[in-house]
């Protein structure tokens, strides 16, 4: 396969992707800053997501202040921000209409047809009127659009290089969205609180943490498996080491590693030993030593890492 033809798909995928995980990032922010904050305001809870986005000084040169309203049109509708929900499905279908050939009719439609909508939704306002709706369609179109893939395509290379794109992209966002939330507890727990204090602090750790595993369609899985109070550390356990969780790191790095050995070249063998030690490590990890190490620290080292491996897989095979 031409390396320029294997880049638009890989990026078609994980543009796709982006505009996902940035709706589940705006939900799951969008909610807890509706909930008490103790100690804080609710606008520390955006700042935190520019921050961890990576997009703090892009936002602050066009806005003096942070609020929910501008949060949304920055994140979801603005053309300068090139991480946000318009500019990441823009981008998915440049890159789909670059090799509209290697798809199916099937797939081009879906990605044409998101397109056209998301230019309707934006233009009546929904994601301000109704930002929960929005979000919930954005979730759907990336749905369809994979389930599509899965559906129709062919799994030769084309295939393989998409679902790369996915489960890359996938495992950063879920690190981030981790990240995020456990940055926040930590600044919680920094807070001395006692009496009434602590229970509302425990009530508001309960939304929180349901809140968190909602924005990764995880609630309900998470009470399949612990059939107990919702706790940091089992969250943390699901969303990271659980290989039968969709969005958990584990079940990424198989992913990748999977997709990696099927269009493994001459070159790519450092990128594949990379792949699979980082999936190794997370399929024989334990929680405790995760949170031994901090997780935070732990998270950090694992966004660096992907990164690489990202990099590495460009180098590998994509355009430069």
């Amino acid at each position: 396969m031409l390396s320029s033809t294997a880049d638009h798909l890989f990026w078609m995928a994980r543009y796709v992707e982006r505009a996902e995980n940035t709706a589940r990032m705006l939900d799951a922010n969008l909610q807890s800053s509706l909930l008490p904050q103790a100690g804080s305001t609710p606008g520390e809870v955006w700042h935190t997501m520019l921050s961890l986005s990576e997009l703090k000084d892009a936002y602050l040169a066009r806005h003096d202040q942070v609020s929910s309203d501008r949060m949304l049109d920055f994140m979801v509708s603005d053309t300068s921000n090139l991480s946000s929900i318009y500019c990441s499905f823009r981008a998915a279908r440049e890159n789909a209409r670059a090799v509209r050939g290697a798809l199916t009719t099937e797939l081009w439609e879906t990605f044409n047809t998101t397109w056209l909508e998301m230019n309707q939704q934006l233009k009546n306002g929904v994601h301000q009127k109704t930002p929960g709706e929005f979000f919930e369609w954005v979730k759907f179109r990336s749905h369809l659009s994979r389930g599509v893939l899965i559906g129709t395509m062919l799994n030769d290379e084309a295939f393989h290089f998409a679902r790369l794109g996915t489960f890359l992209e996938r495992a950063d966002n879920t690190a981030r969205i981790l990240d995020v939330n456990f940055r926040r507890q930590a600044e919680q727990d920094a807070l001395q609180v006692d009496g009434d204090e602590q229970n509302d602090s425990l009530q508001r750790d309960y939304y929180h943490w349901a809140s968190l595993l909602r924005s990764l369609s995880a609630f309900e899985n998470y009470r399949k498996v612990y059939r107990h109070a919702i706790t940091p550390a089992r969250v943390a356990e699901l969303l990271i080491l659980r290989g039968d969780m969709p969005r958990s790191l584990l079940a990424c790095l198989a992913e990748v590693e999977r997709n990696l050995k099927a269009v493994a070249n001459k070159q790519s063998g450092e990128t594949e030993r990379r792949a699979g030690m980082m999936h190794a490590e997370l399929r024989y990890g334990r929680i405790d030593d995760i949170l031994h190490t901090g997780m935070h620290a732990y998270l950090t080292d694992f966004l660096e890492r992907i990164n690489d491996l990202g990099a590495r897989i460009s180098q590998d095979f994509l355009v430069g």
